[in-house]
């Protein structure tokens, strides 16, 4: 059985730091791509990083380059997502995405 489980949200301040997980299990991480998507309030949902099976990030939305990293640990069968230097167009709710999968979504509020 797959599944995809979300862990880090919350709220957070400007200039603030969250590290989100995505646990995944009935895949190896090793053999698939992953995905990080985002759905802020009224708007659709949008992919916000990616990285391949070899552990390479391959995506980044334009908007978080540079203050987002993802990264997978294969032992742990997990992903991640640190973000640095939060702002408040940041708020979504988060989601990690693998093939047909979709976790349940982590919400990142960020408001002083």
């Amino acid at each position: 059985q797959v599944r995809l489980v979300e862990s880090g949200g919350g709220l957070a301040q400007p200039g603030g730091s969250l590290r989100l997980s995505c646990e995944v299990s009935g895949f190896k991480l090793e053999n698939y791509v992953m995905s990080w998507y985002r759905q802020g309030p009224g708007e659709e949902r949008e992919l916000v990083a990616r990285i391949n099976g070899a552990g390479t990030p391959t995506n980044y939305l334009d908007a978080v380059k540079g203050r987002f990293t993802i990264s997978q640990d294969n032992a742990e069968n997990t992903v991640y997502l640190q973000m640095n230097n939060l702002k408040p167009e940041d708020t979504a709710v988060y989601y990690c995405h693998l093939c047909n999968w979709w976790g349940q979504g982590t919400p990142v509020p960020v408001s002083s």
